[in-house]
């Protein structure tokens, strides 16, 4: 039914990202005003009692701690994160109450690294779930009974819904809203909050993490950084193993050793982030930054750039244009 009220409860841990938090009650909040009624009754929780300092040091009064009584049942339950909600300590209260209000309500998930508490309780076993790209692999490592779509803004599976970095929380929250509410609210409540409907491309386009970092012994390393100043020259195996004296094979097989990945991928790697500066210098047409990378043309770029970025040169450099000059975030 669409006229009910529905109990959104947001738990919110010590250091919490205020965003995560405030972004999708925001856009439930908006969905009331839209809907004409009170469709969500929105309620943070958190483990103690008191004022809760979020990680850039606002302090939240939450409207309830998470072991007392609720009268009414909860519809949906979200786990904000935590810019270091990785690193974290199990908290035994915490997971035992998720676990048992979990089995309870009509649906369940997590905003950016919140995905970690919901996964040390079980709750995500054999789930496909998101979280922020750069602790996605961590993700996936802690807990291999899940399955992490790193690319995702936001992942629908069963009961559980979990939303990628940050403002990704908003995405999910629209979803939740047009699930709920149907498609017209929910078009009305982005219009209202000036938010796309539908974001375009996933959250890989925003990533630094697969960036081309040398590795390896020292030699190995001043060849990487050569090859990235040099993108557009032949840094074929054999091209490569010359500049180190080595035969092809016997090149290829140390490269791969110390690096982790083959010759040829960390190569297209370090050219597609050679045209990712270009793109986003925006002085460039595609096809240009093709030659300049080392791209035997156009199309090989979009290929390469798609499958490392999850978005188009011409998307990426409408989108980003502009961000050349700014810091990159290396990989973790």
């Amino acid at each position: 039914m669409k006229d009910r009220t529905r109990t959104i409860v947001m738990v919110a841990l010590p250091g919490v990202q205020l965003l995560d938090v405030s972004g999708p009650l925001d856009v439930f909040g908006e969905a009331n005003s839209q809907a004409g009624y009170e469709a969500y009754r929105l309620l943070v929780a958190a483990r103690e009692p008191g004022p809760l300092r979020s990680s850039s040091g606002v302090r939240l009064l939450p409207d309830l701690v998470i072991d007392s009584g609720l009268a009414e049942p909860i519809d949906t339950l979200l786990v904000a994160g935590c810019p270091n909600m990785a690193e974290m300590p199990v908290d035994g209260l915490v997971l035992d109450w998720l676990r048992q209000r979990a089995g309870a309500v009509r649906r369940y998930g997590s905003v950016c690294s919140g995905a970690f508490f919901l996964a040390a309780a079980g709750l995500l076993d054999g789930r496909r779930v998101t979280t922020h790209w750069a602790v996605a692999e961590r993700l996936a490592a802690g807990f291999p009974a899940v399955t992490v779509e790193e690319d995702a803004i936001h992942v629908s599976d069963g009961p559980v819904r979990t939303a990628a970095g940050v403002t990704a929380g908003l995405d999910l929250a629209l979803a939740l809203v047009e699930e709920d509410l149907g498609r017209e609210i929910a078009l009305r409540v982005a219009s209202q909050l000036v938010m796309f409907f539908k974001r375009p491309g996933g959250q890989m386009q925003f990533s630094r993490k697969g960036e081309a970092a040398p590795a390896g012994r020292a030699a190995l390393q001043e060849l990487q950084r050569w090859v990235a100043a040099n993108p557009a020259l032949d840094h074929s195996v054999a091209s490569l193993g010359k500049h180190l004296g080595l035969s092809p094979r016997h090149f290829a097989r140390l490269f791969r050793r110390e690096v982790g990945v083959t010759p040829a991928a960390w190569v297209e790697e370090a050219r597609v982030d050679a045209a990712r500066r270009l793109l986003e210098q925006g002085h460039e047409a595609p096809k240009q930054v093709a030659v300049h990378c080392g791209f035997a043309d156009a199309d090989t770029l979009r290929r390469a750039f798609a499958r490392h970025v999850g978005v188009t040169p011409a998307e990426y450099r409408k989108r980003f244009a502009g961000l050349a000059g700014l810091p990159h975030v290396r990989r973790k």
